[in-house]
C-alpha cells in the first residue's frame, strides 16, 4: 500500500502543546453500566487524519487513511490480529488443498449487512457466499476502476481473462471462474499454480465484503455510501471536515465474556491537516489518540533514552511499533540518466541516512535504509543480511565519473517530485537534495505536487525521480519485492506497482520460483537472493524504515497497535477511570 502522508504548516493553537483542557466529556468516555469482565459500554472514539480520505469503495482504496475507516465498516473473510497472525472473520474456518491450488472458506451463518436504503424496507439481509463472489469478481472488473486486479491476475483461474473481457465491455456472466460459490455458506478460490503468500490475500483491503444492492443503488457514489457487515455503520462524511460512524446493533461478534461487540456507541474522524494541531487537540483531551509526533516536538514528548513519554506526558500511554513500511525515492530506470546503474548507485552512496534520522527526524525511525526495501520488522525474514548502501561520498563521485559526469559536469538539472504538504516528507527531501547537490556537484530541485498529479507522473514514467513510501498489505516480503518484478510492468499505460519500471531477468526468475515455494524457510532464502540482485541494481534509494509512535489517552482500553497500522476498534472501550 502506498504511503502519501501529508503535512501542512499551521500555527499551533494558543495553548501550545501543554494540556489545557480536560476533554473529560460523556461523549468521549464510556458512561454506561459495567458489563461482564469489567467492560464499560458506550462513548465515542475521536480520531484525526492529516490526509483526506479518498474513497470508501474497497476496489479503489490504495491509501492508509481510507483503510482506517473502511476497516470499521466492512469485514473480510480473514483478518490479522495484533501479532499479524491470520484469524477467522466472516470465514469461521478455511482449508487449503494438498496441492496448494484451492482455498475453501466456510462462512459464518447469521451475519447481517447493515440496514440501508439499498435493501427492501431498508432492512439488511444475511451475508451469503454469492456476496463474497460478487465482491471478488468486482476486484477484477476493469469497469469498477479497480486498483486491486494485479494481485489476482496470473494467479487465480480465469482472473486475467475476466479482466480483459471487462476492458472490452463484454464480461462473462459467470464472473471469474476461479471464484466459486460452492453453496450459500462456502466460497472457494482456485489458483493457476501454488502461491504460498496467497493465504494473506483475502485479508487485503480490496477484499472487504459488501452487497451487490449497494453498488447498484449508489453507482458512482458507492464510494461515499458504504454498506458492510462490520462493527460500525457509516453515518455521514463531510470531506475535509468530519466523518462519523455509529454502532452496528446487529453485529455478529461477541467477546470471550459474552458481551456483544462493539463496545462503543460510535466513532468520529476529523481532518486537521497539521500534526502539531492534532497533538495539541490530543493533549487538550479532544482526541482519544494521536498518531505520529511532529519531529520538532519529539524530544519534548519522548525521552530518547527510554522511548517513553517525558514526565510532562507520562499520563498518556505510548505505543511504539517498528512499522512494516519503508520510505524511498524511485528512479525511472528506463530513461537517461537513471538508466545507468552507476548513476543510481552514486545517488544511493551520496546520502547520509543516519544524519537524516538524527537531525531531521529526531530519531523517529526504526533504522536507516542501508539494507534493502524489506524492513527489518518483517516476520521470519533476515532483512539485515541484504547489503545496501552506506554513506560513501568518494565512491559515489568515482561512479559518477565512470558514468561520464566527473564532479557533476554535464549532468542534467534534475527535479525530485514529491506529494504536497510540509512536515517530514519535505524536510527529508530538502536534506537529501542538499546532500546530492553539494556532494556530487549537481543540481536537483524539488517539485511539490498534489497527490493525484504526483501519482500520475510517476506511474506513467514521466517523472525521472520521485518520493514514495510503502506499507505492507500483508506480512510477506513478496508484497515489497513485487515492486521490482518485471512482469508487473504493463506493455503500455501506467505501472502502479513497479513504478521504477525496473526489469532484471535473474531477479524475475528467482522471485517467480519463490512465489511457488511452499516451505517458508526456502521461500525466504529465495526472496533474499532476489532482493540482493535488485538492490545491487539500485532502482531506488531507501531512506529509512518507519517507527510508529501513537499517544493514547489513559481512559482508552484494549487498543493495540501493530506493524501494519491496521486499526480495529470493535473491542476498544472507554472509561473515566
Amino acid at each position: 500500500m502506498r504511503i502519501f502522508l501529508r503535512y501542512a504548516s499551521l500555527t499551533l493553537l494558543a495553548c501550545g502543546l501543554a494540556s489545557c483542557g480536560s476533554g473529560d466529556t460523556p461523549e468521549s468516555k464510556g458512561d454506561s453500566a459495567v458489563q461482564n469482565g469489567g467492560i464499560t459500554m458506550g462513548g465515542t472514539f475521536r480520531m484525526n487524519e492529516v490526509q483526506e480520505i479518498r474513497t470508501l469503495d474497497p476496489v479503489r482504496m490504495n491509501d492508509a487513511p481510507s483503510h482506517h475507516i473502511a476497516h470499521q465498516i466492512y469485514d473480510m473473510l480473514v483478518d490479522f490480529d495484533s501479532s499479524l497472525t491470520l484469524q477467522p472473520e466472516l470465514a469461521e474456518r478455511w482449508e487449503v488443498s494438498p496441492d496448494g491450488l484451492t482455498y475453501t472458506y466456510h462462512l459464518r451463518k447469521g451475519v447481517m449487512f447493515h440496514d440501508n436504503a439499498c435493501f427492501p424496507g431498508g432492512k439488511g439481509r444475511e451475508l451469503k457466499a454469492s456476496d463474497v463472489k460478487f465482491t471478488f469478481d468486482r476486484i477484477l472488473d476493469a469497469r469498477s476502476g479497480t486498483f486491486g486486479d494485479s494481485y489476482f491476475r496470473g494467479k487465480v483461474k480465469g482472473a486475467t481473462e475476466y479482466y480483459q473481457a471487462t476492458q472490452k465491455g463484454n464480461a462473462p456472466a459467470e464472473g471469474v471462474s476461479g471464484f466459486r460459490v460452492v453453496d450459500d455458506y462456502t466460497f472457494a478460490i482456485d489458483l493457476l499454480k501454488p502461491f504460498a503468500a496467497f493465504k494473506y490475500y483475502p485479508a487485503l483491503g480490496f477484499c472487504y465484503i459488501y452487497p451487490k444492492e449497494a453498488v447498484e443503488k449508489y453507482g458512482k457514489d458507492f464510494f461515499r455510501n458504504p454498506v458492510g457487515t462490520g462493527p460500525f455503520v457509516f453515518e455521514k462524511w463531510s470531506p475535509g471536515q468530519e466523518l462519523t460512524l455509529k454502532k452496528n446493533p446487529s453485529y455478529w461478534g461477541t467477546d470471550a465474556a459474552g458481551n456483544k461487540l462493539p463496545y462503543m456507541d460510535g466513532f468520529r474522524l476529523s481532518f486537521l491537516k497539521d500534526e502539531k494541531q492534532q497533538i495539541n487537540e490530543f493533549t487538550s483531551g479532544n482526541l482519544e489518540e494521536s498518531y505520529r509526533i511532529p519531529s520538532e516536538f519529539f524530544g519534548q514528548i519522548i525521552d530518547a533514552a527510554t522511548g517513553q513519554p517525558t514526565p510532562e506526558y507520562a499520563k498518556f500511554r505510548i505505543h511504539r511499533v517498528p512499522a512494516l513500511s519503508t520510505q524511498f525515492y524511485g528512479f525511472n530506470t528506463t530513461a537517461a540518466p537513471f538508466s545507468d546503474k552507476r548513476v543510481r548507485q552514486a545517488f544511493n552512496l551520496a546520502i547520509d541516512r543516519k544524519k537524516i534520522i538524527t537531525y531531521v527526524l529526531q530519531g523517529q525511525a526504526a533504522g536507516p535504509g542501508v539494507h534493502g526495501l524489506v524492513p527489518g520488522s518483517m516476520p521470519g525474514y533476515s532483512a539485515d543480511k541484504i547489503k545496501g548502501y552506506d554513506f560513501d561520498l568518494q565512491k559515489a563521485k568515482s561512479l559518477m565519473a565512470e558514468a561520464g559526469f566527473p564532479n557533476g559536469q554535464g549532468f542534467p538539472a534534475m527535479t525530485l517530485n514529491l506529494n504536497s504538504g510540509g512536515g517530514r516528507n519535505q524536510e527529508v527531501a530538502e536534506a537529501m537534495t542538499e546532500m546530492l547537490n553539494k556532494g556530487l556537484g549537481i543540481n536537483v530541485t524539488m517539485q511539490i505536487l498534489e497527490w493525484p498529479q504526483h501519482q500520475e507522473l510517476l506511474e506513467t514514467g514521466k517523472a525521472p525521480f520521485w518520493r514514495l513510501g510503502w506499507i505492507t498489505d500483508y506480512p510477506d516480503p513478496e508484497n515489497f519485492l513485487n515492486l521490482f518484478y518485471g512482469p508487473n510492468i504493463p506493455a503500455s499505460g501506467p505501472s502502479p506497482i513497479n513504478s521504477t519500471r525496473y526489469a532484471n531477468p535473474t531477479f524475475d526468475s528467482l522471485f517467480a520460483i519463490a512465489l511457488g515455494t511452499q516451505d517458508d524457510a526456502q521461500r525466504m532464502a529465495l526472496y533474499a537472493q532476489a532482493e540482493q540482485i535488485a538492490i545491487d541494481d539500485a532502482p531506488m534509494i531507501m531512506i529509512y524504515h518507519d517507527l510508529d509512535y501513537r499517544l493514547v489517552q489513559p481512559w482508552v482500553h484494549n487498543y493495540s497497535s501493530n506493524p501494519m497500522d491496521r486499526r480495529d476498534f470493535k473491542a476498544v472501550w472507554l472509561a473515566k477511570h
